[in-house]
Order: C-alpha cells, then structure tokens, then sequence
C-alpha cells in the first residue's frame, strides 16, 4: 500500500502545480479542473487498455498517482459556486465536458 500513498502524493503535487500555474492566468473559468481531470481519465484509459493484469502498476499509477491526481471534490466545489452564484449556462457547460469528456477522454486511452 506504500505504493498507492507515494503514487497519490507525486499526483497531488502535480494537480497543485498545474492549478498554480493556471490561477496565474486569471481566468474565470476552472479549466485547470477541467483539463486535469479529463489528462486524468485519458491517462487511466490507456493504463485500464495495457496493465489492468499488473496489480504492482495499477495501484501505484492507477489508483496513487491518478487518484491523488484527479480531482472529484474540487469539481463539486465548483459545480456548487456556480449554482449559488446562478451562473447555469457555465454550471451545464462545465457538467457536461466533465462528465462527457472524461469519458471519451477514457475511451480514447483505451484505444491506445
């Protein structure tokens, strides 16, 4: 399980950078989110397609790094602010590439 922890703290670390990077650019809309959690599902959909069998492998980079990686809470936190701030049209746009992306995003490392 040392594996899971150590994968889950190199993703968390990522995720920060990336979102520090991208609060730089000041813009009010959470693509940092967005872009880690479909890279995210990308990256589990091409680890799922070749090391599913490779327990050693899915728990250090599947279930650590990716965990620690991807974010569920903070796009809920997001999805919330949006909804007490009334802004629908961004709440439905920001749902829908979430969910409808990461999805195509799996599918499409699968692929590979």
């Amino acid at each position: 399980m040392i594996n899971v922890g150590l994968g889950a703290a190199i993703g968390a670390v990522i995720r920060y950078v990336i979102t520090s990077w991208w609060k730089k650019l000041r813009i009010d809309w959470p693509l940092a989110t967005l872009f880690i959690n479909i890279t995210g599902s990308f990256l589990l959909g091409i680890l799922t397609n070749n090391f599913a069998s490779n327990s050693s492998i899915m728990l250090l980079f599947g279930i650590g790094l990716l965990g620690g990686y991807t974010t569920f809470s903070t796009f809920n936190v997001e999805l919330i602010s949006m909804m007490d701030e009334k802004r629908w049209g961004m709440f439905a746009l920001y749902f829908g590439l979430s969910y409808l992306g990461g999805v195509i995003a799996a599918i499409c490392g699968m692929m590979i």
